[in-house]
């Protein structure tokens, strides 16, 4: 559910003011949010200098001066949200009220604190901030209100903008659906591709702005299936088209419509916040969470004995060793991890059983202070528990490990695609029957890390992972299906190629989650280092007008979204390479990880997502700056023609969107060959290092690692031009005007 703006450390201050009641409107996103903190700042300071008895000239002056720049600033707002009225006629009359409230309260405001060339605003018998405390609440809490339900108002522009947009994309796909021919097919799916850029876009900055973690993770797995799913409706859909009598070609075809639906689907759930169904099933299953349920009821003996019951205790336990039957029963799960799961899950009950009898005993003698026995017991339960987790995490991560090592040389897929251009029947049923056991595996293993995740976000993300597995196993068996009965088909050759390279990034995001979840299992967040800062103002594009934002084709999109997931791969190995080492502040390692960093920042571009927002972004973060070249450069010639070209590219102006699209199609490519040789380099690295020693190795780092600095710095200037996605300045940027109060 999302939460009111009081739920914000800046706006729930007004609570204490008596602000809070009328303004606890629901927020969902942080952009609205953050916009009120400094309106929330500023009004809470002015209410508080009623109560301070001294009151100086600079004091007065001071009020006067926060109350006019408070109205100044509402008035700016209004204006923008009037212009927004203007522009949405359902929300006209809506929008009209709660901007002429705010006016009114910001005017209010800044009479009651005009009070700079008063001697003694209390006597002179005007009213003002000192003489009418209800008064400046009363337009505080107006004022709150007004704005607050301006940016919802707003906001809800935006919802009805993806529910417009989602509404093009499934008529175009229903068209899609019907074509018979492919001169139609063509020209309906080149408007289909913009439709589909139009809604990752939109959806996108909604993902960015949502305040909920797990509705964030939620719209990125529906993304992640939108995006995956465009290349395969192509083609499948043309596959279908060449050869219609075919049913795997049909059955192919049908299932990736059928997902693209329920990915649609989810995004609006999400946006609208309607609740999903299956949730509350989703959260009662996961074993870390109740681990930690039931460690936090045990401790809470500590303050209290009486709070629960011995029955409810053993009830939790109960619970937590049923779901431990998933690891226990699993064909994968080893002898030994299965061995210690059950030793362990013994263990537990032993310790609840003492615990209880200590408990009981404590109640009966009626002692106020936790008795010794007791806090022995209660630590021996929670040590129980946490080895218990430790073996579960371990069974789940070493079994999702050992399964990407063994399937890293994508052997079954291949063979596939050679039977299936063979025309071999036999064979293609026999590797069919592998990828099937496979994909059992993983799906088996999803389930597990699943129960082992430790945070929400990384259990949806293990849910995606599982029924992406499940989904892509059949239908690259029905691709296969179709090349086997038509092997000289192109069409159906490229088909089984798009649904065997989903796989296989499906494979390499799995690798992501894992370490995601070791990471969060030891204390680690996992976040990548920044490589550089975002692009600074003036430095890049002083000479550059406002450009009207060109669109890319549907050939061109889809080119660089296999660019990038090509990136995502390298990546990936890159990364794995990098954790090998044991010194991590080496300096390869760590301009390794830097150039990792800078490669992850651009396949997140290729998605409408992460911190580049612009081609510009992403051609300076392609700049690789002369005090900032890796180590490598010097060590490795390979590295050195490669980065230069890379460089050059990157500086090199362009005009118009062909020329654009070519310039980032190259930053793409020539950070991937970067990424190529670094995969290859950090292993050899890594095994030379081993060899000299690490005391006095030539791979020992020469100079003390820079860290990047990410620099924030804005220029107000920049903004000037600039749209947000459905034509309207960003509603964000007028209101941040009321920033500058809080240096007042």
């Amino acid at each position: 559910m999302a939460t009111s703006p009081c739920s914000s450390s800046g706006v729930s201050s007004a609570s204490s003011a008596g602000l809070g009641a009328e303004a606890a409107l629901e927020i969902r996103t942080r952009s609205v949010e953050q916009t009120l903190v400094p309106l929330v700042s500023q009004i809470t300071t002015l209410i508080n200098h009623k109560d301070k008895p001294k009151r100086s000239d600079k004091t007065l002056q001071a009020i006067q001066r926060v109350g006019q720049a408070v109205n100044l600033a509402v008035g700016r707002f209004v204006t923008v949200g009037e212009a927004i009225a203007n522009e949405n006629r359902e929300l006209k009359e809506e929008m009209s009220i709660a901007c002429i409230e705010a006016k009114r309260a910001g005017e209010t405001i800044a009479q009651l604190t005009d009070v700079a060339n008063l001697d003694h605003p209390e006597y002179d018998g005007r009213i003002t901030i000192f003489t009418d405390k209800t008064g400046v609440v009363k337009a505080a809490r107006l004022l709150l209100s007004s704005v607050t339900k301006v940016l919802v108002l707003a906001d809800r522009i935006v919802i009805k903008q993806i529910l417009s947009s989602r509404n093009k994309v499934l008529a175009t796909m229903e068209q899609l659906e019907k074509v018979s021919s492919f001169q139609e097919f063509v020209q309906i799916f080149s408007q289909f591709g913009n439709e589909m850029v139009e809604f990752a876009h939109l959806t996108g900055d909604r993902q960015n702005d949502l305040k909920d973690e797990k509705k964030k993770a939620r719209m990125a797995a529906a993304r992640a299936v939108l995006e995956k799913c465009t290349m395969m409706l192509l083609t499948a859909s043309k596959t279908c088209l060449r050869h219609p009598d075919c049913e795997s070609a049909c059955l192919n075809k049908e299932g990736v419509f059928h997902r693209m639906r329920l990915a649609l689907e989810q995004v609006i759930e999400i946006v609208t916040d309607s609740k999903p169904s299956g949730e509350n099933e989703m959260a009662a299953i996961s074993i870390y969470t109740s681990i930690k349920e039931f460690k936090n009821k045990v401790e809470g003996l500590r303050e209290n004995l009486y709070f629960l019951s011995k029955e409810n205790l053993s009830t939790m336990l109960e619970l937590i060793l049923e779901h431990t039957e998933d690891f226990t029963d699993s064909a994968y799960t080893s002898h030994e991890h299965r061995e210690r799961i059950l030793e362990q899950s013994k263990q537990a009950k032993m310790e609840l059983e003492q615990l209880v009898s200590v408990w009981m005993q404590a109640q009966s003698q009626k002692t106020k202070d936790i008795t010794e026995d007791l806090e022995v017991a209660i630590l021996k339960t929670c040590q129980c528990m946490n080895e218990l987790k430790r073996e579960l995490h371990h069974a789940a991560t070493s079994l999702a490990a050992d399964l990407l090592r063994y399937h890293a040389d994508h052997m079954v897929l291949k063979a596939l695609k050679i039977t299936g251009v063979e025309g071999n029947l036999e064979a293609v049923a026999e590797y069919t029957c592998k990828l099937s056991e496979q994909k059992e595996q993983l799906v088996e293993t999803c389930r597990l890390l699943r129960h082992v995740s430790g945070t929400e976000p990384l259990e949806i993300t293990c849910i995606h992972a599982e029924d992406t597995f499940q989904v892509t196993g059949p239908q690259i068996i029905s691709a296969a299906e179709t090349l086997t009965l038509h092997p000289s088909s192109k069409i159906a050759k490229e088909n089984l190629d798009v649904f065997c390279e989903a796989w296989e990034s499906q494979l390499s995001d799995m690798s992501m989650l894992l370490r995601e979840i070791n990471d969060v299992f030891e204390g680690r967040r996992g976040e990548k280092r920044a490589y550089l800062s975002l692009p600074r103002p003036g430095k890049h594009n002083a000479n550059l007008k406002a450009l009207k934002p060109d669109r890319l084709d549907t050939e061109e999109q889809a080119k660089l979204g296999k660019l990038g997931l090509e990136l995502h791969l390298l990546t990936s190995d890159v990364d794995s390479e990098t954790e090998k080492w044991e010194d991590q502040e080496n300096e390869i390692v760590r301009h390794g990880q830097s150039i990792s960093s800078m490669a992850h920042f651009m396949y997140l571009f290729t998605r409408g997502e992460g911190l580049l927002k612009t081609t510009q972004d992403l051609f300076h973060q392609a700049e690789l700056e002369d005090d900032d070249k890796p180590l490598l450069l010097l060590e490795i010639d390979k590295l050195i023609p490669v980065c230069q070209q890379l460089q050059i590219t990157a500086k090199t102006t362009v005009q118009g969107k062909n020329a654009t699209f070519a310039k980032v199609d190259t930053c793409i490519r020539k950070t991937k060959g970067v990424m190529t040789i670094l995969s290859q380099v950090l292993p050899l690295s890594y095994k030379l290092l081993k060899k000299c020693g690490t005391g006095n190795g030539w791979l020992r780092s020469p100079h003390p690692w820079r860290e990047n600095r990410l620099q924030r710095n804005t220029n107000e200037d920049s903004m000037e031009g600039k749209t947000d996605a459905f034509g309207i300045k960003s509603l964000e940027h007028h209101v941040a005007n009321l920033t500058f109060l809080e240096s007042k």
